[in-house]
């Protein structure tokens, strides 16, 4: 048994970010093609694009901005220009900010975390998911965070936009299933990285002593939950929000 995604299309967005790039490249190795969204990276995007092919796939770049109603639907009619479904939505591209509490926190960047995690959803949704109905094929995988469950201080504009895009990835799963398309959150942990490789910061052992593991995790085993959910291996899985943290939260019945 393997994960095969060839013949599969998919838009990764955010793809040439730390984590983005080797969901793209873990994808394009299980066979599937690939949409390369940034925003501001094109260097990289290129490069990704190369790496994509050099597997064996399609890589089309694009750029848009994904809180942006008009840009996404350039990307849409990129991506359709290009391939003719996008059957795997990732959604993956957050903006940063600083984070302070709640009385510190400007409310600008809470109007910031809500359009990249709840518009971004929502315009692609719209703009993706009625070719899938069509298809009745499709798989909407969103990237959330452990700290939707943990609620530490200083985490408020984020953990607000990312349980309000919780809310609404667990609605869609139920208004769209019945057309065989399946909605699901990765939920990731402190990650390591590329940057973490660098610079010789994977091993945290004050945060790693609580976590079950008793380790970090890394982006190629966050990617490899993509690759499941975005697989026929996950066909009968929707509306789940998949912590892939090592035990440091766990959803409870």
């Amino acid at each position: 048994m393997n994960i095969d995604l060839k013949g599969r299309t998919a838009l990764v967005t955010g793809a040439t970010g730390q984590l983005g790039r080797v969901m793209a490249r873990t994808l394009a190795a299980c066979g599937a093609d690939i949409i390369i969204h940034y925003h501001k990276n094109e260097t990289k995007a290129a490069e990704l694009q190369q790496e994509i092919q050099a597997l064996g796939s399609k890589a089309t770049i694009v750029q848009a901005d994904i809180t942006d109603e008009k840009s996404v639907l350039n990307m849409q009619r990129i991506a359709y220009e290009n391939f003719n479904s996008v059957d795997v939505i990732v959604a993956n591209a957050v903006s940063q900010y600083k984070w302070k509490t709640i009385l510190e926190q400007a409310p600008e960047d809470y109007l910031d975390q809500f359009e990249s995690c709840v518009m971004q959803s929502v315009l692609l949704f719209k703009a993706f998911v009625p070719r899938m109905i069509d298809n009745q094929y499709g798989r909407v995988i969103g990237i959330n965070t452990e700290c939707a469950m943990q609620n530490f201080p200083t985490q408020s504009a984020y953990v607000a936009g990312k349980r309000g895009m919780d809310g609404l990835y667990r609605i869609l799963a139920k208004e769209v299933g019945e057309h065989q398309i399946t909605v699901n959150q990765i939920a990731p942990g402190w990650t390591i990285s590329e940057q973490d490789r660098l610079a010789h910061s994977e091993v945290q052992p004050e945060h790693s002593k609580n976590v079950p593991l008793r380790r970090r995790g890394t982006d190629q085993e966050v990617s490899n939950a993509v690759a499941f959910l975005a697989s026929d291996l996950a066909s009968y899985i929707t509306g789940v929000y998949l912590p892939v943290a090592g035990g440091n939260v766990m959803p409870t019945i």
